[in-house]
């Protein structure tokens, strides 16, 4: 690990006595850079923004259990004019809910400027069942991104028609998902060059099987906890290349696993240029579908330490993320659970397993009464090191009457990478970091164009936050959009390495991670005050696996590369 002094290999006897307090380890230094001169993010208001729109969960007496788990968002650049769009995902009508008024999701333009205009009616996208999550992907290859929706019901696809309008083919292209879906990936699981489809379902749930399990000592009806639910099989779609997919969850090896499942997150642990999948599931053992290739996963999860808490009990996984937070080539994991359960930053060990560092690195103790959800590794700074930003909140709107140290709404974290750590930045970084929230998704993306990457998060039963990022401009970076050929349109799975004098950096494009939400498909490149990237690498993804190098790059501004091409424009 990158100038670590912290114990290289805990054991799960050590790692619980850590939390017992039998090891004290050395408070991180108090957040103090001198280039920071104003806060890291601030809140974009939507009298500014022109974002009105507002998540309705339906909260009703009998406590249906969806009404706590959604919902989430997504950066996009719908109309390929350059600029991020961001969409929101909202509850509607289903077996257990009628609103008043009809819901529906939102599609929100980028007028340039700082402000955005709906445009759900004319692009076609509202939905309108009672909607959870979305993944953004090009699965034609017609160089327009498209829209997967998860829902409790029905999911959709929407295909996007390149003039401002997206058409549904769920039906047409076999992808509807029934039941209760919850988070989705786009990744091209078969190297073929084409966008497959993870979708994740969480519980067998419907009106009729509601349970009453909620009643506590304060004899209040509470939110069951989703360990009295049955668990379910997710889906594993294969593109066929002509508009239409094919259900290989059995035959891959996917619905060989019952799960609850939360977040997702496409990733290669092993670098063996095979994406692999990390499931977070709710009060079962999380999944590491480790991918053997000719089509099959192997479900690791337990062996390879991701399963279960230091302890061996299962957790309520949530969001989860991948990167190589230590920059030592293999790609990481992190999972956030429910309050008391402590979220888990899993170091790669080269060998299929990982062992957990959350706490000596500094995020478990922070972490211990918090609810996590929406989640993402990025470089808020441009320092060239990978942070950290976790949304939280309890599921459980009652939850303050039955544990007094616990609370319903909870404020945003926000780690920085100090190359020996992650450092709580969160009580240094402004006031929206003490704003009580029930977030759920959390999207990352540059929305003004300024190689400062922003977050988006989504509240269940509110406004969404759009949060502009005032700090990563103040160092240098450069922005890649990457456009498979061979591979697959989005580069899912292409190795980004660069060079900026003594800086040396690696980045991996995974597919998904956070909860029920999708980002911001360019990579951006941090250097900070250095004023030249001396060289730029490029390794695609596996069918092509070539390699493409760049020198005579520019800085603070965003390129694309074609693969193939040899050339940046």
């Amino acid at each position: 690990m990158r100038g670590c002094t912290c114990p290289g290999h805990f054991s799960r006897r050590d790692f619980s006595r850590l939390l017992a307090g039998a090891f004290f380890l050395p408070r991180l230094p108090v957040f103090a850079s001198p280039e920071l001169t104003q806060f890291p993010f601030e809140e974009v208001r939507p009298e500014k923004s022109g974002i009105t729109w507002t998540h309705t969960s339906g909260k009703s007496p009998e406590k249906y259990l969806p009404e706590s788990s959604g919902p989430g968002c997504a950066f996009l650049d719908y109309d390929n004019d350059g600029w991020m769009d961001i969409y929101l995902v909202n509850s509607g009508k289903c077996d257990f809910f009628t609103p008043n008024q009809p819901l529906r999701n939102a599609l929100y333009r980028n007028d340039r400027d700082g402000t955005f205009t709906d445009v759900t009616e004319k692009a076609g996208v509202g939905a309108g069942g009672y909607g959870q999550g979305v993944a953004v992907g090009d699965y034609d290859g017609d160089g327009f991104p498209d829209l997967y929706v998860t829902q409790y019901g029905r999911s959709i696809l929407y295909h996007n028609n390149g003039d401002g309008t997206f058409t549904d083919v769920t039906e047409k292209a076999g992808v509807a998902a029934p039941g209760w879906s919850s988070s989705a990936v786009w990744f091209d699981y078969d190297n073929d060059g084409r966008l497959d489809l993870f979708v994740g379902r969480f519980v067998d749930f419907s009106k009729e099987l509601n349970k009453p399990c909620g009643i506590h000592d304060d004899g209040l009806r509470h939110y069951c906890i989703p360990k009295v639910y049955s668990p379910m099989l997710s889906w594993l779609f294969h593109n066929n290349g002509d508009g239409t997919f094919t259900d290989v969850s059995k035959s891959s090896g996917i619905s060989g696993s019952l799960g609850k499942a939360c977040g997702v997150v496409a990733t290669d642990i092993n670098n063996d240029g095979l994406m692999d999948l990390f499931v977070a599931n709710d009060t079962v053992a999380n999944f590491l579908f480790l991918n053997r290739g000719n089509g099959k996963f192997e479900e690791i999860g337990e062996p390879s330490g991701v399963a279960y808490s230091a302890e061996g009990r299962t957790r309520s996984g949530m969001g989860v993320d991948s990167a190589d937070y230590d920059q030592d080539g293999f790609m990481d994991l992190f999972v956030s659970n429910l309050d008391r359960e402590l979220y888990s930053l899993y170091r790669n060990n080269h060998d299929q397993t990982f062992d957990d560092h959350a706490g000596q690195l500094g995020i478990g103790s922070a972490t211990r009464l918090m609810s996590g959800w929406g989640l993402k590794f990025f470089d808020f700074d441009n320092d060239g090191d990978v942070d950290l930003f976790l949304a939280n909140g309890n599921p459980d709107d009652l939850i303050e009457t039955v544990h007094a140290q616990v609370k319903y709404q909870e404020p945003m974290l926000l780690f920085r990478d100090t190359g020996k750590g992650f450092e709580n930045i969160s009580a240094q970084s402004g006031p929206v970091f003490s704003k009580p929230l029930s977030a759920r998704g959390m999207a990352v993306g540059d929305f003004n164009n300024d190689g400062a990457l922003d977050v988006l998060v989504s509240v269940n039963d509110g406004p969404p936050l759009l949060l502009k990022n005032n700090i990563g401009s103040q160092s240098h970076w450069l922005g890649i959009k990457l456009v498979g050929k061979k591979s697959n349109p989005d580069a899912v799975g292409a190795r980004i390495a660069y060079q900026a004098q003594d800086l040396n950096r690696s980045r991996m494009k995974v597919g998904g991670g956070s909860y029920l939400s999708d980002h911001d498909p360019r990579i951006v490149l941090g250097i900070g005050k250095r004023t030249k990237l001396d060289w730029l690498e490029i390794k695609w993804p596996l069918p092509s696996g070539m390699t493409e190098r760049f020198a005579d790059l520019p800085i603070d501004r965003y390129i694309t590369i074609v693969e193939g091409q040899g050339k940046w424009k």
